[in-house]
C-alpha cells in the first residue's frame, strides 16, 4: 500500500488493479505504478484528496 490514507475501499481497488495488470504480462513495479496512479486519479476526481 503506498499511501496510508487510502479508504479499505480504495485499498481493494489498488490491488484489483495491481493484480489485473500482472496478469497482462506488465512487471510488478510497473503494475504497481499504473495501480497507484489509477487510484490517485479517481480520489482526485472524487474530491477526497486536498487540492
Amino acid at each position: 500500500m503506498p499511501q496510508g490514507a487510502w479508504s479499505d475501499k480504495r485499498e481493494r481497488q489498488y490491488e484489483h488493479i495491481k493484480e489485473s495488470e500482472k496478469k497482462q504480462g506488465r512487471s510488478t513495479k510497473r503494475a504497481k505504478e499504473i495501480a497507484a496512479a489509477t487510484v490517485n486519479k479517481q480520489r482526485s476526481e472524487s474530491g477526497e484528496t486536498k487540492k
